[in-house]
């Protein structure tokens, strides 16, 4: 079952509320609604024009998976305007300890020789795009992290070879992903044809240190930006709430809360499409995946535990970066050491 931003039932189809056509400039928030503290409307953004400053980075290792994501990178660089870094850890400062002169000499030149290929491929595909490479003797998780900086996107494939690994629990990836200072975007595949939504999973008003990012990327590619978030009754039993109706006035609140976000980016982002969408007693997750099957990235959250131990991701983002059906990029976000994402 889905809410509409209103917060009334929908049948269980999917239900959604835009802004229809352009605001005005200047545009006041909602009545009864001031914008967050500090927010200003964006200026408007011509489609290409990024957030970013700094280069894209893309980590490579001769798979299939990391070719897609350098491929992936390559056109986040050219529609951003920056340079692409193509970046090929080797561990070096591990295996001198390990291997023979000669051994060393031929990982430098078997690595010298897959980045001279992936630009080569990129070069061929954008042939104006500044790209510059780099063989790092770091493991990759450091070289990556060392290689973006805060204002950086970093570009990880979800399965790889060698230095990479496959992208699961522990991975290189996944630590990328959990330790970058910027924004890492996760791609499993080529992209296909290009469908004009952005999706951020979204769980309340908390989500607006990340959410900016979101209407940004959506602006640059002259998306839609739609708003997915869930609820489910679930995380209220043993709670005080026990009588169905008062769940279903939860369900409704968390969607005017929801919608209430959107507004927020509308009143910030003139001109930006935010629709928003709330499923009712379903899997955050299991929604969002399906959601990403008609978007072109989804945008989610990224959790930070620098002071606990295991891994940084919440629960949804970790289930998006190997479920999406398109590339998935994790915001970072300040969270609460004890605080767990539903």
């Amino acid at each position: 079952m889905r809410h509409d931003s209103a917060g009334q039932t929908a049948g269980g189809q999917a239900a959604s509320r835009d802004n229809a056509g352009e605001p005005a400039p200047g545009r006041e928030p909602a009545p009864g609604r001031e914008p967050a503290p500090g927010r200003e409307p964006a200026p408007g953004r011509e489609r290409g024009e990024g957030r970013s400053r700094g280069p894209v980075v893309a980590g490579v290792d001769g798979s299939e998976h990391a070719r897609a994501a350098a491929l992936w990178a390559a056109a986040e660089a050219d529609m951003r305007g920056v340079p692409l870094r193509l970046v090929y850890a080797v561990d070096l400062d591990r295996m001198t300890r390990l291997a023979s002169p000669e051994v060393i000499d031929g990982i430098y030149a078997d690595g010298h020789e897959l980045l001279v290929g992936a630009a080569a491929a990129v070069r061929d595909r954008f042939p104006d795009l500044t790209v510059r490479t780099e063989l790092s003797r770091k493991e990759p998780v450091a070289a990556l992290r060392a290689a973006g900086g805060p204002g950086d996107l970093v570009v990880v494939g979800n399965r790889g070879l060698g230095g990479f690994g496959t992208l699961m629990l522990g991975s290189v990836g996944l630590g990328v992903a959990t330790r970058a200072q910027g924004p890492v975007a996760v791609v499993r595949e080529e992209a296909g044809a290009r469908r004009g939504v952005v999706v951020a999973a979204v769980r309340g008003a908390k989500d607006h240190d990340w959410l900016d990012l979101a209407a940004g990327e959506a602006e640059m590619r002259g998306a839609e930006l739609r708003l997915l978030s869930a609820w489910s009754p679930l995380s209220h039993v043993g709670t005080a709430v026990s009588f169905l109706d008062d769940l279903g006035k939860m369900a409704e609140e968390h969607a005017r809360r929801v919608e209430a976000v959107a507004g927020d980016l509308r009143w910030a982002h003139p001109g930006l499409t935010v629709t928003s969408e709330v499923t009712v007693g379903g899997s955050a997750a299991a929604a969002l995946v399906e959601g990403s099957g008609s978007a072109d990235l989804v945008v989610v959250g990224g959790r930070r535990r620098p002071l606990r131990l295991g891994p940084g991701l919440g629960k949804v983002a970790h289930a998006l970066v190997h479920h999406a059906h398109c590339p998935v990029m994790v915001a970072p976000r300040a969270q609460a050491p004890d605080r767990e994402e539903r």
